[in-house]
């Protein structure tokens, strides 16, 4: 077969993909930073003409140029399987939505569920020589997606990073309908954020102790995450293995202090799993043709199963807030959704399987509320409409600041006091009045 006869024959421009979008349909838009660009601009460009377009996607890293169209709301519906600060907004302004999912099933939902997609765009790596183009860090669940759409436009984009793996990483010339050269910007990136705080070091030095040379990485986003990765990298730890939903900058800067070799791992020896990444150009610049980094399908990198098979593997996730029965929201303000059950779950489930693994649920004891007063994250119950991504029999390790528990297991009032024991002191005597209230705490407990 002529590949780059067949990619000619199926090159076209923006505007004419596009075209194929009807009133109606449903759309996939990507994932993260392959979420479609020059496409997206296009099918903006048509919708004075369409009517009821449903699209899906998650961690949107810019506003798409869709949803700055006249009479947004009435024209399109955004359906996020994972909330970032652009998908917040479409949802406060009525046209986006969360589609809650234990992240590990994307894959199956869309083949056995799904079933059937309209039109699917999103960017990709350039074509290889054997005629494939990678998903860049984006292998996650776009296979899956392509499997079962009607039509398929990939956008060609020059930056994009091409991630090798084992498997549906890529999708082939042959299995496209549509290619798209598009305008090649700059992969977009995702800060560390700011500096770590005196929590953040406080809650890595916590972590960092429990974690034995030869484990097995997952990092989730944020600062206290990040935190833990600086540390790691600055650690005396060796022969450490990733395994990880989101490859993130932690992971390179640990990598290049020559900490991690994975030859500990049980399963793929030697490498870098990820489902899907994103960070600076630095983090691009790493993955980019690098045999030891290995995309892979979310079903494969978050099934427990699969993480049960290596040892001493330590998950590391943050929280938003705990309450005194162990149950653990990662996901929304009350009823406000800010992000998604993602992987976390998976995770915790999957490192207690691991022999010797550990999973860590970690946040601030305390955090501002908008009229400036401290509130505790340790609550008696959580707030209405909150949402609990961990159940409290699968919460392992808990850590604040102020120490580290493991909730594994233990009858209610000794859950109730481990937890009060590493809450701020300014709420501990008023979370004992509150767990004596709800019937967690006996007279031997210690104050």
């Amino acid at each position: 077969m002529d590949y780059e006869a067949l990619y000619q024959q199926k090159l076209t421009t923006a505007d004419e993909a596009v075209k194929v979008v009807k009133s109606g349909d449903w759309v996939d838009y990507g994932w993260c930073t392959g979420t479609a660009c020059a496409l997206d601009k296009a099918l903006a460009g048509r919708m004075s003409e369409l009517e009821d377009i449903n699209l899906r996607g998650g961690i949107l890293m810019w506003q798409p140029a869709i949803f700055q169209i006249p009479d947004v709301e009435k024209k399109i519906t955004w359906n996020s399987w994972h909330m970032g600060g652009v998908e917040r907004k479409a949802c406060t302004a009525g046209f986006g939505f969360y589609n809650a999912l234990r992240y590990s099933e994307l894959p199956r939902y869309y083949r056995e569920n799904v079933k059937h997609v309209n039109v699917a765009m999103f960017q990709v790596a350039p074509m290889d020589s054997h005629g494939y183009f990678s998903f860049g860090p984006n292998a996650s669940h776009l296979k899956a997606v392509c499997d079962v759409s009607d039509v398929v436009i990939v956008e060609v984009n020059k930056n994009m990073p091409r991630c090798l793996g084992g498997f549906e990483e890529a999708v082939h010339i042959s299995e496209v309908d549509m290619v798209v050269e598009g305008e090649n910007p700059p992969i977009a990136e995702l800060g560390a954020g700011g500096a770590p705080t005196d929590v953040d070091r406080a809650v890595a030095k916590l972590i960092v102790e429990e974690i034995p040379n030869g484990a097995c990485l997952q990092l989730g986003i944020g600062g206290m995450p990040n935190t833990v990765g600086s540390m790691i990298a600055e650690s005396d730890l060796k022969d450490l293995g990733v395994h990880t939903e989101m490859y993130v900058d932690a992971f390179v800067d640990i990598a290049m202090a020559g900490k991690i070799n994975g030859l500990s791992k049980g399963i793929d020896r030697g490498k870098q799993v990820y489902a899907f990444g994103a960070g600076t150009k630095k983090l691009y610049d790493y993955i980019d043709n690098n045999p030891e980094c290995y995309a892979a399908p979310v079903s494969y990198t978050n099934d427990a199963r699969t993480i049960a098979q290596i040892d001493n593997f330590i998950s590391i996730n943050n929280a938003v807030d705990i309450d005194l029965f162990g149950q653990v929201n990662a996901e929304t303000a009350g009823t406000k959704q800010i992000s998604g059950a993602g992987g976390q779950l998976d995770f915790v489930l999957g490192a207690y399987l691991s022999k010797g693994g550990k999973s860590f649920i970690c946040c601030s004891s305390t955090f501002k509320q908008k009229d400036g007063s401290i509130a505790s994250r340790i609550r008696p119950t959580l707030a209405d409409g909150s949402v609990v991504t961990d159940a409290r029999p699968n919460v392992h390790w808990f850590v604040t600041e102020y120490g580290k528990v493991c909730l594994k297991g233990l009858s209610s009032w000794q859950r109730a006091e481990a937890l009060i024991s590493v809450a701020h002191p300014d709420f501990r005597e008023q979370l004992i009045q509150d767990a004596e209230k709800m019937h967690i705490w006996k007279r031997s407990n210690k104050r």
